[in-house]
């Protein structure tokens, strides 16, 4: 079946699920549902569990994704379609619509959206290999799970091979304020773990750009 382009951010996505991670400290995750916006090539990253149900995914959506893009017009991916269809259902029952209208699930993917996922798995595997954790003052530690969020930021603010742009310039028409845009050098630590915690995010943003690089290498 061909893959119309879309013409505006969100209206296509690729979806995988990277399996096989290691458990989060508390052992709720132990998988990464990835989706992409096909138009900007912006990522989103939802740790979850393998075991999860279509329910549980759909939720997932419904709160972290299609409450901020609204809902998809064509879903692209080599998972098996059955799983995706439920998931498609269950994502219309939370709206409390009829699935009704033409949204399309492509069982194949193409040699770019191939290569970009299987790029996005390999940096959440290589993320993961580095076992960044940083215990902050309630004691709690946090590990890959916790530590997506500056993974996404890191490959937002990439420059994509194909576009020639960030995908936070093709999604939003503008590149976020980054940490070390905003905080000033001169400033003193009041607070220890102020310090360490500075430290810690630099650690990932390193280590992000590295897997992104060694990646595409």
């Amino acid at each position: 079946m061909h893959i119309h382009e879309p013409k505006f951010p969100w209206e296509a996505v690729h979806m995988d699920w990277v399996t096989a991670l290691p458990a989060s400290r508390d052992k709720r995750y132990n998988a990464c549902l990835v989706i992409v916006d096909r138009y900007s090539k912006t990522p989103i990253f939802l740790p979850c569990n393998k075991d999860d149900t279509a329910m549980d995914k759909a939720l997932l959506l419904w709160s972290r994704v299609i409450s901020h893009t609204g809902l998809f017009k064509n879903i692209i991916s080599d998972r098996y379609s059955k799983f995706t269809s439920a998931l498609w259902t269950n994502i219309h029952r939370l709206f409390g619509t009829k699935l009704c209208f033409s949204t399309a699930y492509h069982p194949q993917t193409d040699g770019l959206a191939e290569r970009m996922i299987q790029t996005l798995e390999d940096i959440i595997r290589r993320i993961c290999a580095y076992g960044l954790e940083f215990k902050d003052s309630d004691g709690f530690t946090h590990n890959w799970c916790t530590l997506i969020p500056a993974l996404e930021l890191a490959y937002k603010t990439s420059v994509h091979s194909s576009t020639r742009q960030t995908a936070a310039m093709l999604e939003k028409g503008c590149n976020p304020q980054l940490p070390a845009d905003t905080l000033r050098k001169d400033l003193i630590e009041i607070h220890p773990k102020a310090s360490s915690f500075k430290i810690m995010l630099y650690k990932v943003k390193h280590h992000a750009k590295k897997s992104i690089n060694d990646a595409f290498e």
